[in-house]
């Protein structure tokens, strides 16, 4: 419990309580410590390391509470790629997962709950919050066994994501497995309402879901002045429209590709890509087949995205299915107006005709017509930039990292 100064009549009661007449029953110390655990708790993070949504918001949240004195262990395969730096308060468990000729497939799972126990056993580690349901809230349930059986009681929290219920979780193999680790988790979450209600719809399980919406960080996207950085990437004045995923299938980047083309024709625009995954080849493939390949970017994997979008004019995101749209959200975070598909939790942070627009899955001529009724015009531009801060500040950071902390609180 680092960090936490202890009053000193406190302090001398703990030490020496048959001394201390005022603080003598062991009652009054017992409470008093209890409220030290609750102030700064030790908390298992246990997420993918990856650019994906899931693994970014568990990243963002462990680092946020390190920052509020909370001692933060996450437990993974490798460093999350928004960890950088050092932190006193962070501390990274790599899961080792050893590999023998009998083993087609790596025992991963086995392994990761093997690596739960071991952390928890040597940090004194007081909850286990697992992102993404496949495979972490299985494993934890396997080590919250193992720590009973060794007197320990552990609870788990399992916050759903959304691929991991509305997509994988949902094949038959591994739906039985899903369905009874979410029962058994201690508490239940979800990103978005609709997340919520499509893990109702599509898993029979009686537990509550409660809601904490994914967070940004306003603040960190707070890039000005970036005028000299903007004249590289467009030096005649041509508006940045900007795309960021991991190239699955689901984030249909060939909508990207034909809504910029369709915008192009009639204002002058240059279309950043980032972020790569197994659909990148076919769209590289589409865009050099374009007269306008030149004004097409591939910028790959990028971690530091608060240097570049706040150069965009526009955010693209053409998805099938997003349970949130964390990307675009930072995008308002960086005074970025969004045009975006209507599907899954997007109407929740994108409102329709304030801080972008919203279009029917593939509907590319609609988004076009979107895109320019925005970017056509300076000063309608300027208030859309202004409206997706205003939106984007209704889920800072500031305002959701406490929702957990209480949630913890409540659990422990």
């Amino acid at each position: 419990m680092n960090k936490l100064k202890i009053p000193a009549k406190f302090a001398v009661a703990i030490q020496q309580p048959n001394n201390i007449s005022c603080y003598r029953r062991p009652q009054a110390i017992q409470s008093y410590t209890s409220n030290l655990k609750l102030c700064f708790m030790n908390i298992a993070i246990v997420c993918y390391p990856t650019f994906g949504g899931s693994g970014v918001l568990a990243t963002e949240l462990g680092k946020a509470l390190a920052d509020k004195g909370h001692n933060i262990h996450f437990i993974t395969y490798q460093q999350p790629v928004r960890l950088s730096g050092f932190h006193t308060n962070i501390f990274y468990h790599e899961v080792r997962v050893p590999t023998y000729p009998l083993f087609d497939y790596p025992p991963y799972e086995t392994a990761l709950a093997s690596t739960m126990v071991d952390v928890v056993n040597n940090n004194d580690v007081d909850l286990l919050h697992v992102h993404y349901a496949i495979p972490h809230a299985a494993a934890a349930y396997m080590a919250k066994q193992i720590l009973a059986k060794q007197h320990k009681k552990v609870p788990v929290i399992t916050t759903l994501h959304g691929t991991d219920i509305t997509l994988v979780g949902r094949d038959k193999t591994y739906s039985p497995v899903v369905t009874f680790s979410m029962e058994e988790s201690d508490v239940l979450t979800a990103v978005s309402d609709n997340l919520r209600e499509e893990t109702y719809k599509n898993f029979s399980i009686s537990k509550e879901i409660e809601v904490i919406h994914n967070f940004v960080d306003v603040a960190r996207f707070n890039k000005k002045p970036v005028d000299a950085f903007k004249k590289l990437v467009s030096p005649h004045g041509e508006k940045i429209i900007v795309h960021a995923s991991n190239f699955r299938k689901v984030k249909r980047v060939d909508d990207v590709v034909k809504t910029f083309l369709l915008i192009q024709e009639q204002i002058p625009c240059k279309l950043l890509l980032i972020g790569d995954g197994p659909e990148r080849p076919e769209i590289e493939s589409m865009a050099r087949d374009c007269k306008s390949f030149e004004a097409v970017k591939f910028l790959g994997k990028q971690e530091q995205m608060e240097d570049i979008l706040p150069i965009a004019d526009l955010f693209l995101l053409t998805s099938e299915y997003e349970s949130f749209g964390l990307a675009a959200l930072e995008a308002m975070a960086a005074e970025v107006p969004v045009i975006s598909t209507n599907a899954g939790g997007l109407p929740e942070i994108n409102i329709n005709g304030y801080c972008g627009y919203m279009s029917d899955v593939g509907d590319v001529e609609d988004m076009s017509r979107n895109a320019l009724k925005i970017l056509s015009d300076e000063k309608t531009l300027k208030q859309f930039k202004a409206n997706a801060l205003a939106q984007a500040k209704k889920f800072d950071i500031q305002n959701i990292v406490p929702q957990y902390e209480q949630l913890y609180k409540r659990v422990i």
